[in-house]
């Protein structure tokens, strides 16, 4: 059995994430639980788990889960903060990490397990989305495994060769025949709303995905099809792909979660229902299948399956992503951040649904191409790049 760490616990990945736990008790035990502010979901999945170790990042969340553990006489002992989490992270005590949390917040913790050598199970797109040459340089440095997770990056993983599965981050696709990775998206909740009507899209409406169980931030980021670039940096990273192997389809039933496209005409899909334990069932079993708990695909019921171009009339924040991705690290850092204060500032009803991405082209504006040398570096480009997008939302765009 491996030790996992599930760093994002009570989010909808860490829910998955200990579903397949759930059905495969023998290949895992829970060691570590991190979260952020969900005491009392915490405490349900420690009196569950029983993990040795738990951690939270508000401070008032970590007393209020030690005060509570301790009234159910548990065992799991509560880490004080961050620095005890990153060594534990590098200890022998860990072996597998699900790396889930959500947003620039969870590249420190995984980054500290690829520089132990971990296992790493990647649900954290923001962590190669900043770090991108970094990431990849550690992975490769320290010989950790790394596994995407994301539906997309999975898919694209099982379709290519055993060579190309075994050199992540260093992939030579033209020497395998491979023509251009093709990433699908189901294009969100307004594909085919009409454009003149976008300013009156509320958050309500852009959190119903129509296709997938999500968290409120990645619903709006897959709205906006934000997630979508996203994904395609996090692809140009995985896969090692230049711009022209590289190319977004949109796929509305999202059953098909991406594509391999060969130079001889062949095309490998990976296909299934939409369901996050499929992929990270995938992951967590390695080298063989294992039951995920979702139900399988049924062909003599499914809907007729289409295909289309995107339209970056409709989805801006996707063409700010792409072009970003090969102006650097600076730029992909600055774009995560400042989508991150937008997508924050539209759900309190602060901003538009369309501001979101003008308010990212805005601070992308006033980035200052760089090169990269440290992590360190990177978040002073991203807290830049907040106090930017936060001064703009006060000057300008308040609505």
């Amino acid at each position: 059995m491996k030790n996992l760490a599930v760093l994002g616990a009570t989010g909808s990945i860490g829910d998955s994430t200990l579903s397949v736990c759930r059905n495969n008790p023998e290949l895992y035990t829970v060691k570590l639980l991190v979260a952020s502010t969900s005491v009392d979901k915490m405490l349900s999945l420690c009196l569950e788990f029983n993990p040795s170790y738990v951690a939270m990042s508000c401070p008032n969340a970590t007393a209020e889960l030690a005060f509570k553990l301790k009234q159910e006489n548990s065992a799991s002992q509560v880490l004080n903060d961050e620095d005890e989490l990153l060594q534990l992270l590098s200890s022998a005590e860990i072996d597998s990490v699900m790396a889930a949390i959500v947003g620039g917040a969870g590249l420190k913790t995984t980054l500290a397990a690829v520089k132990a050598g971990k296992e790493i199970f990647l649900a954290n797109k923001e962590s190669l989305v900043m770090s991108g040459q970094l990431f990849i340089d550690a992975v490769k440095l320290s010989g950790a495994k790394l596994w995407p997770v994301d539906s997309e990056h999975n898919a694209i993983y099982q379709a290519l060769s055993p060579i190309l599965q075994d050199c992540i981050g260093h992939c030579d696709l033209t020497a395998q025949g491979v023509s251009k990775i093709l990433l699908t998206g189901s294009g969100g909740p307004f594909l085919n709303t009409p454009l003149d009507s976008f300013n009156t899209i509320s958050p309500a409406q852009a959190v119903k995905h129509p296709n997938w169980s999500m968290g409120q931030k990645i619903s709006i980021d897959s709205a906006t099809m934000m997630n979508k670039g996203l994904e395609y940096i996090e692809a140009r990273w995985l896969f090692n792909a230049s711009r022209e192997q590289l190319q977004v389809i949109i796929h509305p039933q999202s059953v098909i979660h991406s594509m391999v496209q060969y130079i001889d005409g062949s095309v490998i899909a990976q296909m299934g229902n939409a369901d996050m334990r499929i992929p990270i069932a995938h992951v967590m079993g390695g080298a063989k299948r294992i039951e995920s708990g979702a139900g399988n695909f049924d062909f003599f019921t499914s809907p007729e399956f289409s295909f289309m171009a995107p339209d970056y009339d409709r989805y801006p924040c996707l063409k700010l992503a792409i072009d970003a991705c090969y102006q650097g690290q600076h730029a992909t850092t600055t774009l995560n951040a400042a989508n991150e204060i937008a997508v924050d500032a539209f759900l309190n009803g602060n901003i538009l649904f369309t501001q979101i991405s003008q308010l990212v082209d805005r601070v992308l504006q006033k980035t200052k191409t760089q090169s990269i040398s440290s992590i360190e570096q990177l978040m002073e480009i991203d807290l830049i790049a907040k106090v930017s997008a936060r001064e703009i939302i006060q000057r300008d765009l308040l609505c």
